[in-house]
């Protein structure tokens, strides 16, 4: 009997350190590519030793009109202010559906239901339209400003809040005197903290890497986002240098990969405190 728990416990591993090594394959070829020149990449795509060629590559990057210190601030300026709108203001909406009793309340988490099955795409007309119309198509904070209206977040913080958050708490906050705000940021936010950097990573994650939206209203080079500039890189007639590609990509994913890593033990706990709740 134990010795076939181990040998069933030896192979769960083996599985484990193979679909490690599998997600973990394209970060490690990107950055290793980032290190190579554009020949020895057309040779052979796929490699694992790193060469001698990153100075090279990033100063090729720079060349191409590529500011990695701009896109860079735009993209943190934009994803940090989409993650903190997103975020809170979604946590605000589900602590309404949740704590709450008013006539319209189910009614709304319908309408929020039917927004999540309409594409983003389709409403991109007209929101360009109404951006135009205001001047405000060179402007950050048209990007960040729509993130305030998330009903996926809200989905998922009504979700997570019903069985997380105690009405009895909200309760006796009320009665020793707490104002609601006081009770929503110091009571509610920090149960919900598990859910809400899950959201955060994802949230952040998919800003930082958006492309469609920032390429619509953007077109004043000063405002590009990382994306942006990336997928300029390849706009060259003559040749196409790969290696600066890749040192772009590489410089693109770095934060996200920082981010994951300050916020992974939240995910961790949030999945193991819904194991224990379920």
């Amino acid at each position: 009997m134990k010795k076939n728990q181990a040998i069933k416990k030896t192979l769960i591993f083996i599985l484990c350190l193979i679909l490690a090594v599998i997600s973990l394959m394209p970060f490690v070829i990107m950055i290793v590519n980032s290190t190579r020149s554009t020949a020895q990449i057309q040779q052979h795509a796929v490699s694992l030793i790193p060469s001698v060629y990153l100075a090279n590559n990033l100063k090729i990057l720079v060349g191409k009109s590529f500011n990695p210190a701009v896109g860079f601030m735009n993209s943190i300026m934009v994803s940090v202010g989409v993650t903190a709108l997103a975020t809170y203001f979604s946590t605000l909406t589900a602590y309404s559906l949740v704590v709450y009793e008013w006539k319209a309340r189910n009614a709304f988490f319908s309408f929020i239901m039917a927004i999540m099955m309409i594409p983003a795409q389709i409403t991109m007309i007209g929101f360009y339209q109404m951006v135009y119309k205001i001047h405000m198509t060179n402007h950050l904070s048209m990007l960040i400003l729509p993130a305030i209206a998330s009903p996926s977040m809200v989905f998922f913080m009504r979700q997570y809040m019903k069985p997380a958050l105690s009405l009895e708490i909200v309760q006796s906050a009320r009665i020793d005197g707490a104002k609601e705000f006081y009770i929503f940021n110091r009571i509610a936010l920090p149960i919900m903290k598990p859910a809400i950097a899950t959201q955060a990573i994802f949230t952040f994650v998919s800003s930082w890497n958006n492309l469609f939206t920032p390429l619509v209203l953007l077109t004043d080079q000063k405002k590009y986002t990382l994306p942006i500039m990336i997928s300029l890189l390849r706009g060259d007639i003559y040749k196409t240098e790969y290696g600066a590609v890749y040192m772009g990509l590489t410089l693109t994913a770095l934060p996200l990969i920082v981010v994951y890593l300050m916020l992974s033990k939240y995910i961790i706990a949030g999945v193991a405190l819904g194991s224990v709740k379920g």
